[in-house]
């Protein structure tokens, strides 16, 4: 499918999707949400592909939010349409199995911000600004935010952003433990390079086996958790990459993980 608003390239198992609609902020239609589907669909099915970086084009924003204009020429069923379309991207890359890393460079409110939360790692430049500020148009968050944004830093935190509806820095995003990193903004892509090289030379099978222990085993009791991590641990025994990670380290040599 040809993609007017989302690119994709891979390079040395890193798959860089950038979304590119800068004259409206990189904001989120039905076009953009189906155009990111068919790229993070790609990435998850493809072997070359071990982990993701997100960004938006320019320095202004990640992304804006959702298209304003395209909401409100929607009726009921449209808008229930849009919440269904918007709820599977983000639960698509939240359960991707391989490390999606959101690279936030500017703005990344109210869809952006819950598309960077759906994300497994969020690195910000300096000039990022985060927040969900839905309550100013009368609406609330709808692709999630009032879900992830308060697993990740807690119910009273995100009912200060989200009631309050005014964006964070880059830096209390920081303390917030909403980002993982900050950068300068022109080192941003580097510094989102970095990371997601590192993580493409590690176990698929364990990263994968990570990720879903942490998004499952959240929604757990302690006991289911913990039972589900043993179930995958065991599973990791069967697997080349383990063989090959525990021969690496017995030999002092790096490990050359295939994701067998």
């Amino acid at each position: 499918m040809n993609s007017q608003f989302v690119h994709s390239v891979v390079e040395d198992g890193v798959s860089q999707i950038t979304i590119d609609r800068q004259d409206k902020l990189n904001a989120l239609n039905k076009q953009v949400i189906a155009e990111l589907e068919n790229a993070f669909q790609a990435a998850k099915q493809s072997q070359k592909v071990r982990c993701i970086v997100l960004t938006g084009a320019g320095q202004k924003a990640f992304v804006a939010g959702a298209d304003i204009v395209e909401l409100r020429s929607l009726d009921k069923e449209g808008v229930r349409q849009t919440v269904k379309q918007g709820h599977e991207l983000m639960n698509l890359v939240e359960n991707l199995g391989k490390p999606v890393i959101a690279a936030v460079n500017g703005f990344a409110l109210g869809g952006g911000c819950e598309l960077a939360l759906a994300c497994h790692l969020r690195i910000a430049s300096g000039n990022a600004q985060l927040g969900l500020p839905e309550i100013h148009l009368g609406l609330m968050p709808g692709y999630g935010g009032t879900q992830r944004l308060s697993r990740l830093i807690g119910h009273g935190r995100a009912l200060e952003m989200i009631l309050g509806g005014k964006p964070v820095s880059a830096e209390k995003a920081l303390q917030l433990g909403l980002v993982n990193a900050l950068t300068e903004p022109e080192e941003l892509a580097g510094a989102a390079a970095k990371h997601a090289a590192t993580l493409a030379r590690s176990a698929p099978c364990a990263m994968k086996s990570i990720l879903k222990a942490v998004n499952e085993g959240g929604n757990l009791a302690l006991t289911d958790g913990l039972d589900l991590e043993a179930t995958l641990f065991e599973g990791l025994f069967d697997t080349d990459d383990m063989r090959e990670g525990t021969a690496a380290f017995l030999e002092k040599r790096k490990p050359a993980f295939k994701g067998g």
